[in-house]
């Protein structure tokens, strides 16, 4: 993952919340880029990227705190209040307490007040003593954990087929159609000598002919000897 990159994202996404940087956990589920693409190999902590990226230390307080410790702020300043803050009272908490995160800090990290109170009671269950808490926030449902999609592995095919004292290496994701669409085209038989099963097809299909580059005629078509075709043919899956 490019460093540039990644500062432009967190430009980006930052303009796209009013000009207040996000934090790292929002960061990663709106940009898909996670922690171990930055930490410990551009930055030691994201503030420092944050930083980088033109952020000046007041926009981003509290980002050194914990998810956790975070929403206990916001649990222990609703029992203070009696009803779940808004932005006015997160502010007048901030004005009375400079340790206590500003606003921007918890509607960046966690955006809406709906989600905040979500993540307060979901809190509050968790944990003995915030029976009050609860009571303010009321019942509503705890947040589930978020299932994490596992892309579908797409495979595909690179096949070795022969025609004549030649060899044909090419890519596909159906070896049997592909093999009657070049017989069609050629007045002798072709032969489909071995196919790799891969999820790479482009990469592997690059990699095969980058190897045997020095055997190569014209387009996909090589001159091979027994010993490349064995070559090819010991591998299954790549």
């Amino acid at each position: 993952m490019d460093r540039q990159h990644i500062l432009d994202e967190i430009k980006r996404t930052a303009k796209e919340n009013g000009g207040v940087p996000l934090g790292s956990r929002r960061f990663e589920n709106e940009t898909a880029i996670r922690q171990p693409d930055w930490f410990g190999k551009y930055w030691p902590r994201w503030s420092a990227a944050l930083q980088e990226a033109g952020f000046s230390p007041n926009e981003f307080r509290g980002e050194g705190l914990t998810d956790e410790e975070m929403v206990l702020k916001l649990a222990l300043l609703t029992r203070e209040l009696g009803h779940f803050p808004g932005k006015g009272d997160i502010r007048i908490k901030k004005r009375e307490d400079a340790s206590f995160p500003n606003d921007k800090v918890f509607y960046g990290r966690y955006g809406s007040g709906v989600r905040q109170k979500e993540l307060v009671r979901d809190y509050c269950n968790r944990h003995d003593g915030f029976t009050d808490v609860l009571e303010v926030c009321g019942p509503g449902k705890s947040i589930q954990p978020r299932e994490e999609k596992v892309p579908e592995l797409v495979l595909g095919f690179v096949y070795l087929m022969k025609h004549g004292r030649h060899y044909k290496i090419g890519k596909t994701n159906a070896t049997g159609r592909r093999e009657y669409e070049l017989a069609i085209q050629l007045p002798e038989k072709l032969t489909t000598i071995h196919v790799i099963k891969t999820d790479d097809p482009d990469g592997i299909e690059a990699y095969w002919h980058k190897r045997f580059a020095a055997k190569r005629g014209n387009g996909e078509w090589f001159s091979l000897d027994a010993a490349d075709i064995q070559a090819f043919k010991r591998r299954k899956f790549m």
